[in-house]
């Protein structure tokens, strides 16, 4: 009977121990998370804003707009974010943050004139395959104009459209992410001439 009690015992012992262990557990949890969240939201913020100036160099600064507008056209991508490209008090463009799929998933930065030519590119995320996909983000790899692979984005006209290997440089081994990023480019400069009102032909 003794020994009933005592394992009783034990056993309530253990769950209270265990029951104070979880409790202490997630209470440093979430101290370490209000001490750290506000760092990671500052640090993400600064890194969008060092993006946006990066793709769209002109502007001085960048304003988020009353509504956001439309939908991507291919439906596989999502709009993450827009913002306004500002030049002495006027619109001169705009700066998409838009995430696809790609050989695995990637965030791109794009910015776009009102005459329609992207300003620039710049990947925020790109979890491919090292040394094939992830050769789309790595600053020492060129493609056959000599550029970067987001570097020959820039100046390009959106109204040609994005096909890898015809209207730019595909990476070779990486078709898909090649593909991906074609699509994200269409979907975002689609996006921004809608926003932004930009129409014609070229």
């Amino acid at each position: 009977m003794t020994e009933k009690k005592d394992g009783i015992g034990s056993m309530i012992k253990l769950g209270l121990t265990l029951a104070i262990f979880a409790v202490a557990s997630c209470t440093v949890l979430a101290l370490v998370n209000n001490v750290t969240s506000p760092v990671i939201k500052e640090n993400n913020i600064r890194k969008a804003n060092e993006a946006m100036k990066a793709v769209f160099p002109e502007a001085e600064n960048f304003d988020i707009p009353d509504a956001v507008c439309g939908t991507t056209k291919s439906g596989k991508t999502t709009i993450d974010s827009i913002h306004l490209a500002k030049k002495g008090g006027e619109t001169v463009g705009a700066v998409v943050q838009i995430s696809g799929p790609t050989y695995d998933r990637s965030t791109i930065m794009v910015g776009l004139d009102m005459k329609g030519t992207v300003t620039g590119m710049q990947f925020l995320e790109n979890t491919d395959t090292p040394g094939f996909g992830q050769k789309a983000s790595d600053p020492t790899f060129k493609v056959k104009s000599g550029h970067t692979f987001y570097g020959q984005f820039t100046n390009a006209d959106s109204f040609r459209g994005f096909v890898a290997g015809e209207t730019f440089d595909a990476i070779s081994g990486a078709t898909i992410t090649s593909v991906g990023v074609a699509t994200m480019m269409d979907d975002a400069c689609e996006f921004m001439k809608e926003c932004l009102n930009i129409g014609g032909i070229k």
